[in-house]
């Protein structure tokens, strides 16, 4: 008895098989066309959808698409269809051009395309190469940064700390730990002019400094709870101090498990023989450059954002009063961040990271 919807059968010519392998090599053009032209070449093996979609880490439905795509429009079934509305219908080929020029090659005087230059290079008018962008998702002028923790011990604390998260120790705080440094408490050099209708929030360019603070802070995972002091200097001592505020703030039936970052305070003689007498406490360091796993950071983030980017502050104290009294609004209601990608989840997701990387051959 079959089941489902039978699978399409065809075989390719010479010129589509070289033109598929040629689409599907390439190290910087569209993944998406490349992917697409990887699974028609598995499909034309003789696989099913399933075979095909194991391989290439892909939904089944998703080679059925595209596998039907190609037996009703062969090669043409594979570019994306032009949007509607569009003007001057351009042909594959220059569509291609666009496509290779942008992704593989550099102007002379400029370190990116921008639409005129490329529609001066190409031929085609920018808008042409605009409509090309949008429909590719391509944006030359954007740039962004990325860090790879270079920690040898990556793959072992990643498990040790996501492993916390998802399954937290029966009778135990999980507390993520760290300290936002300098703190700058900035008031503008002119009032600022309120919003109005029509008219945005505007203040002055320049400003004055009145100091620096920091904030040493812990997460709770579980209720999203704040434990925050502030001090104005981050050394040994005033990590000891919090910790004795993390001590007090916790129930003395509990063991504590903290996650904090490789900073040098936290290595001491003085923290060690206050972790010896304190043996319920437990730290678990985050792997070097991977302070995005520590979730007290996200934290940090929604104390930036509504508090301390936009202010107005006009001395130190009043910034930290300020900080002060969002950790208390924020306890009032706090809700905690959840995590929700496994440790094996990532680890794929950084190595995937590292292969596209290492094929660009730089």
């Amino acid at each position: 008895m079959r089941t489902g919807r039978p699978k399409e059968e065809f075989t390719l010519t010479e010129q589509e098989r070289e033109r598929l392998q040629q689409w599907a090599r390439r190290a910087k053009s569209s993944q998406a066309l490349a992917q697409r032209s990887r699974i028609v070449l598995e499909c034309a093996g003789g696989k099913n959808n399933q075979q095909v979609a194991e391989e290439l880490g892909v939904q089944p439905h998703t080679v059925g698409k595209w596998r039907r795509r190609f037996v009703a429009k062969r090669l043409d079934g594979l570019l994306d269809e032009p949007r509607p509305g569009t003007g001057q219908r351009l042909s594959d080929r220059e569509v291609e051009r666009v496509l290779t020029m942008t992704l593989e090659t550099t102007p002379r005087d400029a370190t990116h395309w921008s639409t005129r230059s490329m529609a001066k290079a190409s031929g085609l008018s920018h808008s042409s190469v605009n409509r090309i962008w949008r429909a590719f998702a391509l944006a030359p002028h954007r740039s962004e940064t990325f860090k790879l923790s270079k920690d040898p011990l990556f793959i072992e604390k990643v498990r040790d700390i996501v492993g916390l998260y998802l399954h937290p120790p029966d009778r135990a705080l999980v507390l993520c730990v760290d300290e936002k440094s300098q703190i700058q408490a900035l008031d503008r050099s002119q009032p600022v002019l309120p919003m109005r209708p029509g008219q945005a929030e505007r203040r002055s360019a320049d400003y004055t400094r009145h100091g620096t603070t920091s904030l040493f802070a812990a997460l709770d995972m579980k209720t999203g709870r704040i434990v925050g002091q502030i001090h104005r200097r981050h050394r040994t001592q005033e990590f000891r101090k919090f910790l004795d505020a993390i001590e007090s703030a916790v129930p003395a039936s509990f063991d504590v498990h903290l996650i904090l970052d490789n900073y040098g305070t936290h290595k001491t003689k003085l923290i060690h023989r206050w972790l010896v007498k304190r043996p319920r406490f437990q730290l678990h360091f985050t792997p070097t450059g991977a302070s995005w796993i520590n979730m007290v950071e996200r934290w940090f983030a929604l104390l930036t954002d509504k508090q301390i980017r936009r202010g107005v502050f006009r001395s130190t104290q009043q910034l930290e009063q300020t900080i002060r009294n969002y950790i208390d609004t924020y306890n009032e209601q706090p809700k905690p961040f959840v995590w929700s990608k496994t440790a094996d989840e990532i680890l794929a997701s950084v190595a995937r990271f590292c292969k596209r990387t290492s094929e660009t051959g730089h």
